[in-house]
């Protein structure tokens, strides 16, 4: 039963360190555009656009506000 107990402690570990690893594989190619100052104020204005867009498409899809 202990052994039980071990393996499935392990899980969330596992979970941590997918995820970790895919939010590094999709973030990786942004990472060089961060070097140059042009393509970082793109960038961010970019991801920071994406966000506007993905947070008032949800508040108006669940009348938040």
């Amino acid at each position: 039963m202990q052994d039980f107990f071990n393996n499935v402690s392990r899980y969330p570990r596992y979970l941590a360190s997918i995820s970790l690893g895919i939010l590094y594989t999709l973030a990786s190619p942004i990472f060089p555009l961060f070097k140059r100052p042009v393509t970082a104020v793109a960038s961010s204005l970019l991801i920071l656009s994406a966000f506007a867009f993905l947070s008032f498409t949800l508040r108006a899809m669940l009348d938040l506000g």
